[in-house]
Formats: C-alpha cells, sequence, structure tokens
C-alpha cells in the first residue's frame, strides 16, 4: 500500500494518544492529569479531534463522558495500531543469536581469514547456528569504499582512518615476523641484520608495489633486500618457502599459524617495524543494526579470550 502524505497533514499524533486516554478515562480532567497537560489543553485537543472525525466522540453523561459509537469505532481501529507503534519505537525486540538468521558479508585479506576465522567460526557455529559468514575479497585501499557501496556489511582491515561515517574499533595490535623453511635456509635466530639482506625475499602487496616500508628503512641504513617474488595473496607463501631458499615478512599472528602448519622457522626481523592495528570496520548506518553489533562483540570476546589462554 503506498502512503498519501496528504491524508496525514491534520493528523497529529498526541492527539491520538490524547483520543486513547480520553477513552480511557472518560474524562477530561483525568486525561489531564494522566497526559500532565492542563485541563483546557485536553480540551482544546478534544476540539481539534471533534473536527477532525467530524463527530462529538465522547457526549457528557453524569459525572463521566461517554464515548460514541464512532468513537468505540476508532478505538477499536486505532489502539492495535498504537500499541505496534509503540512496540516499533520504543520496545525494541531484544537480538536472541540462538534464534538469528541472516548472512552477514565480512571483507578481509586472506591472511586475515586464515588467522581469524580458525578463532571464531567454531564458537560462533554453536552460538549462532544460523548466522552465516561470507567472507570477501578485500583489500585496505579499497575497504571504505566498498562498505559504503554495501558490498560489505563489515570488513576487518589494516585501513588506518577515513571518512567520517567511518567506524573503526581496534581488534588488536601486531607486529611482524620473519619466515624461512630450514630444509632451504640453515639460520640460527634472531636472524641479524646482514642475514636478512644476504637471502631473497617474498613479498605480499595488494597494488603491485615493488617495495613495502621495510624497504623504505632497510633504505635509511644504505641497505637493499632482494625481492625474488611479489604476490597479492598470502596463501602460497608457506608452500614457496618450502621449495626456495628465501625468507618471507608476515604479520606475527599469521606466523604462528604457519609455525605450526608449516614446519617454518622464524625470527623478528632485525629492524624496527612499527605494529600494525587491526580494526573492525563498518558504515555508520549499521550502528543499529543487532545482528552486526553482536557480531562485532562476539568477535572481540573471542580474541580476548584467545590472548588470554595464551
Amino acid at each position: 500500500m503506498t502512503i498519501k502524505e496528504n491524508d496525514f497533514r491534520r493528523i497529529d499524533l498526541n492527539l491520538l494518544i490524547a483520543f486513547a486516554v480520553l477513552f480511557r478515562e472518560q474524562s477530561v480532567s483525568l486525561a489531564a492529569e494522566k497526559l500532565h497537560l492542563g485541563q483546557p489543553a485536553v480540551s482544546g485537543s478534544l476540539a481539534r479531534l471533534r473536527e477532525m472525525f467530524d463527530d462529538p466522540l465522547f457526549i457528557r453523561s453524569g459525572h463521566r463522558m461517554q464515548p460514541t459509537a464512532r468513537a468505540v469505532e476508532l478505538h477499536g481501529e486505532l489502539m492495535p495500531l498504537l500499541e505496534q507503534l509503540q512496540s516499533a519505537l520504543f520496545q525494541r525486540p531484544e537480538f536472541d543469536p540462538a534464534q538469528a538468521s541472516t548472512t552477514i558479508t565480512l571483507g578481509m585479506t586472506d591472511w586475515v581469514e586464515m588467522w581469524l576465522m580458525p578463532q571464531i567460526l567454531p564458537a560462533l557455529n554453536k552460538m549462532a547456528p544460523g548466522i552465516r559468514l561470507s567472507v570477501a575479497a578485500a583489500d585496505p585501499f579499497s575497504d571504505p569504499e566498498r562498505l559504503e557501496a554495501g558490498e560489505l556489511d563489515m570488513a576487518v582491515s589494516v585501513a588506518a582512518g577515513g571518512p567520517r561515517w567511518l567506524e573503526r574499533e581496534v581488534l588488536t595490535t601486531m607486529g611482524f615476523t620473519t619466515l624461512w623453511h630450514p630444509q632451504q635456509l640453515a639460520l640460527e635466530t634472531p636472524l641479524t641484520l646482514e642475514q636478512y639482506v644476504e637471502h631473497p625475499h617474498l613479498l605480499v602487496s595488494y597494488r603491485e608495489a615493488a617495495s613495502s616500508q621495510i624497504d623504505t628503512l632497510l633504505g635509511k641504513q644504505s641497505l637493499q633486500r632482494r625481492i625474488c617474488y611479489t604476490t597479492p595473496h598470502f596463501a602460497g607463501m608457506p608452500g614457496l618457502l618450502a621449495t626456495l631458499p628465501a625468507l618471507a615478512t608476515v604479520p606475527a599472528g599469521l606466523a604462528d599459524v604457519w609455525r605450526h602448519s608449516g614446519g617454518l622457522c622464524s625470527s623478528s626481523p632485525p629492524l624496527a617495524i612499527a605494529p600494525f592495528e587491526l580494526s573492525l570496520l563498518w558504515h555508520q548506518r549499521h550502528s543499529s543494526d543487532p545482528a552486526l553489533m553482536w557480531l562485532r562483540a562476539f568477535i572481540q570476546s573471542r580474541l580476548a579470550a584467545e590472548a588470554a589462554s595464551r
């Protein structure tokens, strides 16, 4: 049904509330008391109601004002609507993750997925079996744009700053770890700067850049590393390190996973690389979405529990 705006131009919601209270109390003075208004104001509302519905609505009988047949009809039709409106405006139902059924699209890079999903997905499936996560490949350069376009509901991203509508909540602060395979490189730990620049490196670059902040730091010391392979994906790194005498410097959380699954060796990089913040991003328009806000709190709680168990 299409709403006809002009039909509502004469309607004041406060008049309908006054009508409901007058019907219940059958007294202008009692209605004024309940509405915390003066009697003249309620009498004025009644006059407007009579004009609007072209009916006396209430007829004085003794000490009470008896509703007319039209008033009884209106009351029967209006009360369910007013109760429904009150519920919609002021009694928002509590979100129950166990009963929820929805799909949430999360943007993230492959390394974030490899690091984060094993920590949250098993528990999510138990607590909220009807919430389905759909991961979309993303990068920090495009996350805000895709959130604004509605392509993503949320993003787990290293993107810093952004437009005013972008909500950002830090999940963790993370440093970097350098990895290699012991069958390819026999290195002692911790790595020295000389060893670091002596061997070739694998580099992950989202925008096909041939260098990173590491190369900038090396350049400040008049040093240079040799990058033998550049890729936009982290997933192939363990297999490449198993076949190449090379180093890869990756986010520390991912290194923890690969050390155990890929038999890789690790060391802190011999450089003062600033740690980065991994944050949950969403558009401000979703701040009232109960499913998204619940997922936000759930991810935070799972990461906090994982950190506390270490």
